[in-house]
């Protein structure tokens, strides 16, 4: 397994602007990332405030406590009850299988630079992933992508609730999503090790219970020896924890959303898009009956808070009183969600993807006003698996390794597809489209308009077969030269499946199902660095 850097944008023009540090972009931020002494000041702001480092400790160990936390997961818990301590924290929802590649980086990401800083500056630092269990989007978790017939396909576990219940409270059948893990891995395909992960998935399985719990367990079966903490952002014990901030957010609530959207309009006058939906009367909190997140808006005109669709309503005293009793009912959204993360954990960097970078520019006056400073926040590891199959199909083929990861492999597919085509067929077909479609016009024009649609219907019929004989065609050339168009598709398959990177597809199974469990601490041993790069592994 070899590491090489090369040069590929971010998957939008803003994350590309910040990993550079380029102006107005790198202003929408409170730290400079390129400054070698960035996580130093840092570390000395974080040092400047009080954290309940105890209570939050006790809850994330009674978090992982029915997990079988390990002895370095002990060891991390220790280090975060540390004064000294500081945390790298990133989160993701929880993906089936760990959903796509892309959960597994931002785990790397925060585990390599918890480590790095850890020793630069000589102080324990913690890795943390923050589970957005909260999140109620279950059509984004219960699927993977798997390989079938030279082809990407979403294979989804079950269509689900239909309410916007939390995926923390989202409950599976057992037998059921072993039958759907195996089926996973018959697509896959059967190796030496398949069996053995079979057998690991069948015991996660029995002792889990929802989607959070089972991806849990995952995570920890592949990455618990490097002491990473796990917390489920709709734990309830964390919302007891919490409830001092969310008073704060009820307080200040249209303040902050004051503030972001006038960053917002900042942000805009640049050119730039807004990522975050939010509306003038926006509290930026959910309130949770049991079965559906009801999005909340604060009318200071009549001083109610009102759900979405007028189901639920609330006095401000009620609503405190809601809080105070019931704090699990309560939970953030895009906008309060990084607040309540800095509120809560001594942060030295937040790891997130071109998205999160994105829409946290759009909070910087509101962490302002609620007495933070953003965490610095790193672009986390973008990495692309290039295996030695694929990398002879690219050398046979001529393929530029850069290109095809940004692009794929179209415009050389399609300039080998004209190379071979039939030309003389091709313009037959044409002429005779043509000649027909000149014919029937001519029968239209001297023709009774009652007849007019039984003499459209007649040329439709005539163009339908047309194309089904071009189709047949080329069908007839492409079996002649398939095994080379082969080659084209399953780099394009592997590299920039269904056109977009391979990370967003791709999941980390289909490689431990072939290299093995191992295949994670290789990827962790090499020497990543956060310098905006885009990383392409040789296996």
């Amino acid at each position: 397994m070899d590491l090489e850097k090369i040069f590929i944008p971010a998957t939008n023009r803003f994350a590309s602007l910040y990993i550079e540090q380029k102006k107005p972009v790198k202003d929408f931020f409170h730290y400079d990332i390129t400054d070698q002494d960035v996580f130093k000041k840092r570390y000395k702001d974080v040092q400047a405030r009080t954290f309940e480092r105890e209570k939050l400790a006790d809850c994330i160990e009674a978090y992982m406590e029915k997990f079988s936390p390990t002895e370095e997961v002990k060891k991390s818990l220790a280090k975060l009850r540390q004064p000294e301590s500081v945390v790298v924290i990133g989160g993701q929802q929880a993906g089936l299988l760990t959903g796509p590649l892309y959960t597994v980086h931002k785990l790397i990401s925060i585990i390599h630079l918890a480590r790095e800083q850890e020793q630069a500056l000589q102080v324990p630092v913690v890795p943390v992933f923050w589970i957005a269990g909260e999140d109620h989007d279950y059509l984004e978790v219960n699927h993977v992508f798997v390989e079938k017939d030279r082809s990407i396909h979403k294979l989804s576990y079950a269509e689900g609730p239909i309410d916007k219940r939390m995926v923390s409270d989202v409950e599976f059948d057992k037998v059921h999503m072993k039958k759907w893990v195996k089926k996973v891995f018959e697509h896959f395909g059967e190796t030496e090790y398949t069996n053995k992960l079979l057998h690991m998935m069948d015991n996660t399985i029995d002792q889990s219970k929802t989607f959070v719990d089972f991806f849990v367990k995952v995570i920890l079966d592949l990455f618990s020896k490097y002491g990473v903490l796990l917390i489920d952002s709709a734990d309830k014990q964390l919302r007891r924890l919490e409830v001092p901030f969310f008073k704060q957010i009820i307080e200040q609530s249209s303040s902050i959303t004051n503030l972001v959207l006038q960053q917002q309009q900042n942000i805009g006058s640049f050119d730039f898009a807004n990522t975050i939906d939010i509306g003038k009367n926006a509290v930026n909190l959910f309130y949770y009956d049991g079965k559906e997140r009801i999005l909340l808006d604060y009318f200071p005109e009549q001083d109610i808070y009102i759900g979405k669709n007028n189901k639920v309503q609330f006095t401000k005293m009620e609503l405190l009183t809601e809080l105070e009793n019931h704090p699990e009912h309560f939970s953030n959204n895009v906008v309060t969600r990084p607040m309540m993360e800095e509120w809560l954990f001594p942060t030295l960097a937040f790891i997130g993807g071109p998205g999160e970078i994105a829409y946290w520019a759009e909070l910087k006056l509101a962490f302002e006003h609620m007495g933070f400073d953003m965490p610095p926040v790193i672009a986390r590891l973008n990495l692309t698996i290039l295996e030695r199959s694929i990398a002879a199909d690219m050398e046979e083929m001529q393929l530029d390794v850069v290109q095809t990861i940004r692009d794929g492999v179209e415009e050389v597919r399609t300039d080998y597809w004209n190379s071979v085509k039939d030309e003389t067929l091709d313009g037959l077909v044409s002429e005779a489209r043509d000649w027909l479609e000149k014919q029937y016009s001519q029968i239209l024009s001297n023709s009774d308009k009652g007849i007019e649609p039984l003499i459209e219907k007649n040329l439709s019929i005539h163009m339908r077969q047309l194309e089904f004989l071009q189709r047949k065609i080329n069908l007839n050339i492409e079996q002649k030269h398939d095994n080379v168009l082969e080659v084209y598709n399953r780099i394009e398959r592997s590299l920039r499946p269904n056109n977009s990177p391979q990370e967003r597809i791709w999941n980390i199974f289909y490689f431990i199902n072939k290299y093995g469990i191992a295949f994670i601490d290789d990827l962790l041993s090499l020497p990543y660095e956060f310098d905006g790069t885009h990383k392409l592994i040789r296996l």
